[in-house]
C-alpha cells in the first residue's frame, strides 16, 4: 500500500491511498471493491483495496464489514456463500467456515453446464455483478477522483445506502 504521496503532508501514515496498479489496465493505478449481497442484489458489506491485490485478500475484510446483523446458522437454515472460481482456496474456505458460511464455490463453466441441464436452476454469481453496475452509476465511483480511501469509501456507502433505499419501493 503507498502513503498518501500528495506533498509533504504532516501525518500521511495515518492516510492509505488504496490504489495499485492495474494488471489489466496497462498498469494505471486504480482500486478494487470487494462487494458482498444478499440474494436480491442489496449491499451488505462493501472492502477496498488496490487493483492489484487479489481477491481472496480482500475476503476477511468484506466478512468483517458487515454492517447488519446476521441471524445465527443452524443445521435446518444455513447461510451459504456464492463465489466464483477466484476464492477457490483452503484459507478462503476456512474463513467461510469461520464466519459461519456455507461455501458454494463453482467455476466459469459449471453453472452455464447446470443451467442447460437443470430446467428452473437460477444462477446465482450475476446478483452481484448486477450490483456492482448499479454501483458504476453512480458517476462519482466509476472513476475515482478522491484522493483518500476513506472519502472513497464514505462515497461507496453512501450509493449501497441508496441501493438499499431504492430497492425498499419507498421512493412510490
Amino acid at each position: 500500500m503507498a502513503g498518501d504521496g500528495w506533498g509533504d503532508d504532516q501525518g500521511a501514515g495515518c492516510r492509505v491511498k488504496k490504489t495499485g496498479k492495474n494488471p489489466t489496465d496497462r498498469g494505471k493505478r486504480g482500486v478494487k471493491r470487494s462487494l458482498l449481497t444478499e440474494a436480491n442484489g442489496i449491499p451488505v458489506s462493501v472492502a477496498i483495496d488496490g487493483a492489484n491485490r487479489h481477491d481472496m485478500k480482500l475476503v476477511r475484510e468484506t466478512l468483517e464489514n458487515i454492517e447488519v446483523e446476521r441471524p445465527r446458522p443452524t443445521d435446518k437454515k444455513p447461510q451459504g456463500m456464492c463465489m466464483d472460481k477466484g476464492y477457490d482456496y483452503d484459507e478462503v474456505r476456512a474463513l467461510l467456515k469461520e464466519f459461519g458460511f456455507t461455501a458454494h464455490i463453482r467455476g466459469r463453466g459449471e453453472e452455464a453446464k447446470a443451467i442447460k441441464k437443470e430446467a428452473g436452476y437460477r444462477a446465482r454469481r450475476w446478483v452481484v455483478e448486477r450490483t456492482h453496475s448499479w454501483l458504476n452509476r453512480f458517476r462519482r465511483l466509476l472513476v475515482r477522483w478522491e484522493k483518500r480511501a476513506d472519502t472513497y469509501l464514505a462515497m461507496l456507502h453512501l450509493a449501497c445506502a441508496i441501493i438499499t433505499w431504492r430497492a425498499t419501493g419507498l421512493l412510490g
